[in-house]
């Protein structure tokens, strides 16, 4: 008799998921700027206790050139262990990467050996347009009964309406559009959602033409970047509300639930206010039966000389936090929040989500600072803090320095180079210490630029769960 196993990386609910192992490797996507070499997945020993740590200890190149790697993620994680799930067989075993520029998706196999990942399957720009009517893929996450992959553009790079593909779990055939009923949304990024509750979310960054060559000016200050959050009947996949921030807080991007699935809360970070160039998190809730979304960090721009500052900036004599990225805990007590412009990575306490507690702060590289890594004093860095993942049990947190080709040579202009750093947390009382043993950059790059960073067997980012 067969006998099905959950996957072990698996865990039923976050309380238990906190107290899984330490990763011991890590996932990176690097992409080629110029579009003349292939990009790559690129695996570094996170282990401090191997000879190896800190280093490049695998590299996949993708077989062809152009992708643009961004965000990727894991074909299944914890939601299989939902009373609901159809599959809770499945192994966290292949990674998604879409290419964002080419609408290519790749399915890397991380077995058998997970320092060798393999390209298993290559989905092209076609089979996506024509079965779900999307292009520029962007956002991958692991649902109970599907891979969920959020999509900027419509089909053939048309400008929109931008939505969500879904694909089967172990074929990873694009089954089609998430969508029955879209109501009002037109612009995509994020999705996520409360399992439980039958509530899917989804935030706003713009069409293909919108942020494919950088951001444009003319419609930044025009208020015509996304500026609201959606919510919908992730049974029915019907849209239910749309809640708009005001116009002039532009692109809110990166959504973060509550972990826990009793909870009816999440965080949304928003790039930038064109009245005054700060950046916010804000908090999505319950309203009675409805949805309301209530500012509760404000994070303003810091003055600079005009000739420090990129032309896009100088106009402003200040540079902008650009909050890119944000991420939870698996606890929900700490909440990450990268300012990519200023360079810097923020801690928050966000135990009374309503009242956050900001408890730490580092700085490396900005626009303007250039703050240098402890490991390399003497190195300026380009870029700043972007893509922030936290490790299952809070005790880590990565951090990558490059958001999307076009927008890093707006805002650094001179080159954003390549760097990933590691964070040691005071879990107890807060606070975020460089670890020096862990800073690969430049040549072990191999001149690529890096984004996300995905974590063997899990990580905050990438598991819902459906008991508390």
């Amino acid at each position: 008799m067969t006998r099905w196993t959950p996957d072990p990386t698996f865990y039923p609910s976050p309380r238990e998921a906190v107290t899984a192992p330490a990763e011991k490797l890590a996932y990176v996507a690097a992409f080629d700027r110029t579009a003349s070499r292939p990009d790559a997945i690129v695996v570094l020993d996170t282990d401090p206790d191997s000879p190896d740590y800190g280093r490049v200890v695998g590299w996949t190149d993708l077989p062809h050139v152009g992708d643009e790697l961004h965000h990727f993620g894991w074909n299944a994680c914890s939601s299989a262990l939902c009373p609901t799930a159809p599959h809770p067989h499945v192994e966290r075993r292949y990674l998604i990467v879409p290419g964002l520029r080419s609408s290519r998706i790749h399915v890397i196999d991380t077995q058998p050996d997970p320092r060798q990942p393999q390209v298993v399957k290559v989905i092209g720009p076609e089979e996506l347009a024509k079965r779900a009517g999307y292009s520029r893929p962007h956002t991958v996450h692991c649902g109970p009964d599907g891979i969920y992959l959020s999509a900027l553009g419509g089909a053939d790079g048309e400008e929109g309406p931008g939505g969500i593909a879904v694909l089967d779990h172990t074929t990873f055939e694009v089954r089609g559009a998430w969508e029955a009923d879209r109501g009002p949304q037109f612009l995509a990024y994020d999705v996520w959602w409360h399992l439980t509750q039958d509530v899917l979310v989804t935030s706003e960054w713009g069409t293909p033409s919108m942020i494919e060559d950088g951001i444009i000016g003319e419609l930044l200050l025009g208020r015509r970047y996304g500026h609201a959050i959606h919510f919908w009947d992730l049974a029915k996949r019907r849209h239910v509300q749309r809640v708009d921030l005001g116009d002039q807080y532009q692109m809110p991007l990166e959504l973060r639930p509550a972990h826990d699935p009793t909870k009816s809360y999440g965080f949304v970070g928003v790039v930038i206010s064109v009245e005054d160039l700060s950046a916010s998190i804000w908090l999505w809730h319950r309203d009675g039966d409805a949805w309301a979304v209530t500012k509760v960090i404000d994070i303003p721009a810091e003055p600079a000389d005009p000739a420090d500052l990129p032309d896009l900036l100088k106009p402003f004599g200040a540079v902008p936090p650009l909050v890119t990225d944000i991420d939870l805990s698996v606890d929900d007590r700490f909440l990450y929040v990268s300012c990519w412009g200023t360079g810097e990575l923020r801690q928050y306490d966000v135990s009374d989500p309503l009242h956050p507690v900001q408890t730490g702060s580092v700085h490396l590289g900005g626009i303007v600072r250039r703050t240098a890594h402890p490991s390399a004093p003497d190195e300026a860095l380009a870029g700043g803090p972007q893509m922030v993942e936290v490790s299952r049990d809070g005790r880590r947190v990565y951090v990558s320095n490059s958001l999307y080709g076009a927008w890093d040579d707006q805002f650094y202009p001179d080159g954003v180079g390549a760097w990933l750093a590691k964070l040691d947390v005071d879990v107890d009382a807060g606070g975020l210490t460089p670890d020096v043993r862990f800073f690969p950059h430049g040549d072990e790059f191999r001149g690529l630029r890096v984004h996300q960073t995905r974590l063997q067997g899990g990580d905050a980012s990438s598991d819902s769960y459906c008991f508390p």
